[in-house]
């Protein structure tokens, strides 16, 4: 089986501190991961395992195929430090 990331365009993300200037960011938002022999199925079991996703308001969804590995290949980043 291979896995799969799950994302939307639609929406936003909130700063720690959303009183700020620009308190809400459009960008992408991860709606989960999973994994099927085919992105078709990967889907079918994302919305399987986490039922609760039909009862929200994201109408455009869309996957990448990660590695089987992807996990080993996490890195952290602290946006003050660059």
């Amino acid at each position: 089986m291979d896995n799969y990331i799950f994302l939307t365009m639609e929406g936003y993300t909130f700063q720690p501190e959303s009183d700020a200037v620009t308190s809400n960011i459009e960008n992408m938002q991860v709606i989960g991961f999973s994994n099927g022999n085919t992105a078709d199925e990967a889907f079918d079991n994302l919305l399987n395992t986490h039922a609760y996703l039909r009862d929200t308001s994201f109408k455009s969804i869309f996957c990448y195929k990660l590695d089987k590995h992807y996990e080993e290949s996490r890195k952290e980043y602290d946006i003050d430090t660059r």
